[in-house]
């Protein structure tokens, strides 16, 4: 079961974006079965989602604090077949105080998602709280895999390498050689003088898993999301749609030759 974190300690890089529509066309256009987990206390993920997140009884924080709590007591399904969110909200603020005295605080996400695989899900999808604290050292725990969105901006590199900085060291720690940054997503891409000279730095120092495709601005990715929909949902054929379904591809590891032979067989 691959786990995928989506994970930059700097808001506004379009984390929630990827996350959300990345695990959308996960289980529409390959039918996997996706489980779209929401750690951060604004609980985005699910509101792009169509899930009013305040009215709901129980959220990720009452599976990662209580024991009683079960995986499919908070488990929700989504419009798109095979898509599921496990949503957060505010409470997740109290987590890193809830937790302060358990050893094992840092293995509270993993060890309280392990029936997800025995459920038949193929894919788990991080959405993290945009800080380096105590609820993201659970994702990198839980996680085989981190994508980190980097808003092509003047302090972007310095949060890109923060970030992995913070992989190597959890790696270590909890000797986990596997754990690795696997694709850095370029967003908030404009035909600027500063993107592209920060854009040419990223390649540099991420020459084998910079992804392909920066994330460029869309209206229809935000009108999407304010009608608690995916892209797919609202506005399939827009630009938007292009750009977030050829990032998903090679986060999916999907060449774009492989996908361009793909397109020739379906068509």
């Amino acid at each position: 079961m691959r786990r995928i974190a989506f994970i930059n300690e700097k808001g506004g890089t379009c984390k929630t974006t990827l996350a959300v529509n990345t695990a959308a066309w996960l289980a529409r256009d390959r039918g996997l079965k996706v489980l779209l987990v929401d750690l951060d206390t604004q609980g985005h993920a699910g509101k792009s989602l169509g899930l009013d997140v305040r009215t709901l009884p129980r959220n990720v924080f009452h599976l990662l604090t209580d024991p009683s709590v079960r995986l499919e007591d908070v488990v929700r399904p989504s419009a798109i077949e095979g898509l599921s969110v496990l949503p957060a909200y505010k409470e997740m603020a109290d987590f890193p105080l809830v937790v302060a005295n358990d050893e094992r605080r840092a293995h509270r996400l993993a060890e309280r998602l392990a029936p997800a695989e025995a459920a038949g899900f193929d894919v788990i999808v991080f959405d993290a709280p945009p800080s380096m604290g105590i609820t993201t050292r659970n994702i990198l725990v839980a996680a085989t895999e981190v994508v980190v969105p980097v808003g092509l901006t003047y302090f972007a590199l310095d949060g890109c390498a923060e970030v992995a900085d913070t992989v190597r060291q959890v790696a270590e720690s909890e000797g986990r050689p596997d754990l690795r940054i696997t694709k850095v997503v370029p967003t908030l891409y404009r035909r600027t003088a500063l993107a592209t000279a920060i854009l040419e730095r990223l390649k540099s120092y991420f020459p084998e898993s910079l992804a392909a495709t920066p994330l460029g601005y869309n209206v229809k990715v935000d009108e999407a999301q304010s009608h608690g929909k995916t892209i797919w949902e609202y506005a399939p054929s827009s630009t938007g749609a292009r750009m977030l379904g050829a990032i998903a591809a090679e986060i999916y590891g999907e060449s774009a030759k492989k996908r361009g032979k793909k397109a020739s067989r379906v068509a």
